[in-house]
């Protein structure tokens, strides 16, 4: 039986919500050069996709952070899927914006939340983790008791992974870029000689073409 990092990796590949280009780079937002393109959003086109990746969030927050209260996802990319977890848990569910809004209440979370609610914010994916650490401390500043953070699939970029110790914030995720390069190999998506060009972005995406 396959395990649900690898399912999730055969899923993301199958839909191309992901792409590997190790020799001719995306440009990323931040300015980044990276030989990998995912958007998660896609998933939400395939309700076979959507529902066991729903499946698999809610029993990794079952497993993990057990007395969760709430449901929150990220605007805009986890709102979805936490509405989609927080049924499957029967949970109440909110989102979190980027920022509170410049007009009504100002509000940077929609939903109820009650002060101590324990929370778990999901997320589509992690890089730097910049973006969903900024919406647990907004989550915290509201009242939130956040547990942790759930997500589709990780970079693994060392910078996350110093960011979330820092934030002494836990994080699961579905699948990661590990298993995504050995699933990828194994369908023949990459090749092996591509292996060192990918890794070496892991270790270093700021200077992996140097």
């Amino acid at each position: 039986m396959k395990s649900i990092e690898r399912l999730v990796a055969e899923e993301l590949l199958k839909i191309k919500a992901v792409f590997l280009s190790p020799n001719e780079p995306f440009t990323w937002a931040s300015g980044i050069k990276s030989p990998i393109y995912c958007d998660n959003r896609l998933t939400m086109s395939y309700p076979a996709v959507r529902k066991a990746i729903a499946k698999g969030l809610a029993e990794k927050i079952k497993l993990n952070y057990p007395d969760v209260e709430v449901i929150a996802g990220t605007a805009t990319a986890g709102i979805a899927h936490a509405a989609w977890v927080a049924d499957i848990l029967d949970l109440p569910m909110v989102y979190i914006r980027s920022k509170a809004k410049d007009h009504g209440k100002g509000n940077q979370i929609e939903g109820q939340i009650t002060p101590g609610q324990k929370m778990v914010v999901i997320e589509d994916l992690i890089s730097t983790g910049g973006s969903v650490l900024e919406a647990c401390q907004a989550a915290k500043r509201e009242g939130a008791e956040v547990l942790g953070v759930a997500a589709i699939f990780t970079y693994e970029l060392p910078k996350g992974t110093a960011n979330f110790e820092a934030s002494q914030i836990p994080l699961v995720t579905l699948t990661n870029y590990s298993t995504l390069l050995e699933t990828a190999l194994e369908a023949a998506y990459i090749q092996k000689e591509d292996l060192t060009l990918l890794n070496r972005w892991k270790q270093d995406p700021e200077n992996w073409l140097k």
